[in-house]
């Protein structure tokens, strides 16, 4: 025993930003030729990232002289708004749509008994009806499970059947959910005018129950659109001023508001910044509480966190379950109080057993086999994510005010402001994906070639059509490739191929044949090999299978040596197309544009290649 404190690594020397700056430029300069080694700046502009709609993350954060992390469960909530509690740290809620009664039912049941502990339940044409809500929720006890339910075209609908649900069991006043009621997340989807009116009524209706919210402010349908994380968190705040808005002029106080409000979030496989943008969320909202003067306990921010379905594809949705868990794992440590996870074939269809049980247990697992919710915001004092915290909650309160001066989310919403903002960040996103900056694994990333699609899924109905904000994921332009591919080979037989001429040996080709492989396999397009072969040996492989397209893959000093001879060859044989994966200047030719059309390299817009080479293949559009 000693008075002495505890210093870890208190017997190495304190290492300084100089110290590391200095290691960081050795890595960044170890191959640059002297006298163009960068600096620090420039290396530290290198390490920068910059998301699509502005937000920075930075390649080093230090503790800031004024910062104050403060404690969970107390004003600014940042670090959330309860305690935890170390049996049910958070609610683990399903989402059922399937309009089958007698199999919604089973599939409640079958969730609540293996783990589960809320149910959600969606009513829409295309989803589970309104009458039927009781129905497929015999045998729940409300109190034992959170019950809620959503709805784009029936809010009130919905929220009768449940209000009448709870009625009907004797347990209003331990029921514990929310009446869905978010008239401008439907006016986000439909198009249609928000009609904020009956919120002062639902307010009043809930008193009967007195654990259950009335409203909820749903940011899932911006985030479906393409709405960035500084755009989501700005949507959020917005919606909730203007709800608080409108139920004060009913006669409804700040603090009977913030009482009946629930926040509903994305949860993206951007780990770091689904932390932040929980945490600043909560912190906006106690800022916009304590303008009110919400009594302090009451302006904590609840949130309930989906996975999101722009990130969810339909090409190898087995990943779809690594990027489930990691938006799972972001939403415990940032605090949501509820979270949901969609099925990893949630874009085929409505989801299986297997499906639905994976889904509930990647919650089951983070929860009670790795404890993530035993801690309070364990991310609380780590520098870099207070600092994103900080940068999100500033962003997201300036595009706040731009709204709030544009007249609120009501008005941003009908004169077209909050759709053009979304439409800028689509924009950029798309540039991205096209040229892999932002990668999706198995889809413009390590796709799987010959990938078959799922059978084992049961259709969607039809939902009725929607003229408000579009859903877009971010997968949806490489599926549409990989479709070209298949219904090409539905009509021919085979898949759409190009042929692979590898220069020299194994140490040459090797990694620019992964590469391009993979370019190739993202739109489903074949690649048959001839590998170190002659000029002539290519031109008459290429002959032989007909191939309008050819790849040259090697190193630089193979291509400066083979190269423009092997082009040659090819273009007197009547091939359309020679590429090369790497760069012209590598063959160190001055002729290479007569005989090399194309080039094949890492930054390069995959998918404007892969529409061209369809098209040069006589693939259909």
């Amino acid at each position: 025993m000693t008075d002495e404190s505890l210093v870890l690594a208190g017997e190495f020397p304190q290492p300084t930003e100089e110290d590391w700056n200095r290691e960081v430029l050795k890595v960044l300069n170890r191959k640059r030729a002297p006298g163009t080694e960068l600096n620090i700046t420039e290396g530290i502009k290198r390490l920068t990232t910059i998301a699509v709609d502005g937000l920075v993350t930075k390649p080093l954060y230090t503790k800031p002289d004024d910062q104050i992390i403060g404690y969970p469960a107390q004003v600014p909530f940042t670090r959330g708004s309860t305690l935890p509690d170390a049996d049910e740290p958070w609610t683990i809620e399903q989402l059922h749509e399937d309009p089958d009664v007698t199999t919604t039912t089973t599939h409640i049941h079958e969730d609540l008994e293996r783990g589960a502990t809320g149910v959600w339940l969606r009513v829409d044409p295309d989803a589970i009806a309104a009458g039927d809500v009781a129905k497929v929720l015999a045998g729940v006890i409300p109190g034992a499970a959170d019950i809620s339910v959503s709805s784009i075209n029936e809010q009130d609908a919905a929220a009768t059947a449940l209000a009448d649900f709870f009625t009907a069991s004797g347990k209003a006043d331990v029921a514990r959910g929310s009446f869905g009621i978010d008239p401008l997340g439907s006016a986000a989807v439909t198009g249609k005018p928000a009609d904020l009116s009956g919120l002062a009524g639902w307010v009043a209706k809930a008193k009967e129950y007195p654990q259950v919210r009335a409203l909820v402010v749903d940011v899932t349908p911006y985030d479906n659109a393409g709405a960035g994380d500084i755009e989501q968190l700005a949507y959020a705040i917005a919606t909730g001023i203007e709800y608080v808005r409108a139920l004060g002029e009913a006669g409804v106080t700040p603090a009977e508001a913030f009482d009946q409000i629930l926040f509903r979030v994305g949860a993206s496989t951007d780990e770091f910044i689904t932390i932040a943008r929980i945490r600043a969320l909560r912190r906006l909202w106690t800022r916009v509480g304590e303008v009110l003067e919400v009594p302090a306990e009451k302006r904590g921010a609840i949130q309930h966190a989906v996975t999101s379905g722009r990130i969810l594809t339909r090409d190898d949705p087995w990943v779809n379950i690594l990027r489930e868990t990691v938006a799972t794992v972001a939403s415990s440590i940032g605090g949501a109080d509820k979270i949901t996870v969609l099925p990893h074939d949630t874009v085929y269809g409505l989801p299986t057993k297997f499906s639905r049980r994976v889904a509930r247990n990647i919650q089951l697992l983070c929860s009670e086999e790795s404890h993530l919710g035993a801690v309070k915001d364990p991310a609380g004092g780590s520098w870099a994510l207070e600092g994103l915290t900080e940068e999100l909650a500033e962003k997201a309160w300036a595009i706040v005010q731009t709204i709030e001066a544009a007249g609120g989310q009501v008005a941003a919403l009908a004169n077209g402001l909050v759709a053009e903002q979304i439409a800028k960040i689509n924009v950029e996103r798309d540039k991205r994906l096209a040229t892999r900056k932002l990668s999706i694994t198995g889809t413009n990333q390590f796709p799987k070639q010959g990938e078959e699609p799922l059978t084992d899924f049961v259709p969607r109905p039809e939902a009725p059509a929607y003229a408000g904000l579009k859903p877009k994921r971010d997968s949806e332009v490489f599926e549409g490739l990989r479709d070209r591919s298949r219904k090409h080979k539905a009509a021919t037989g085979k898949e759409p191929a190009v042929l692979m001429a590898c220069l020299g040996a194994q140490s040459d080709f090797g990694g620019r044949e992964t590469f391009t492989s993979n370019v190739l396999w993202v739109g489903g397009i074949d690649n048959p090999e001839i590998k170190s072969a002659t000029a002539d040996e290519i031109a008459k492989a290429a002959t032989d299978g007909n191939y309008p397209v050819v790849i040259l893959a090697s190193s630089a000093k193979i291509y400066a040596a083979q190269a423009i001879d092997a082009a040659k060859a090819l273009k007197a044989a009547g091939v359309g197309t020679v590429c090369i994966a790497g760069r012209k200047t590598e063959t160190g030719s001055d002729e290479v544009d007569q005989y090399i059309d194309v080039e094949i390299f890492d930054g390069m817009n995959v998918v404007a290649f892969l529409n061209d080479t369809f098209d040069k293949l006589g693939v259909a559009k």
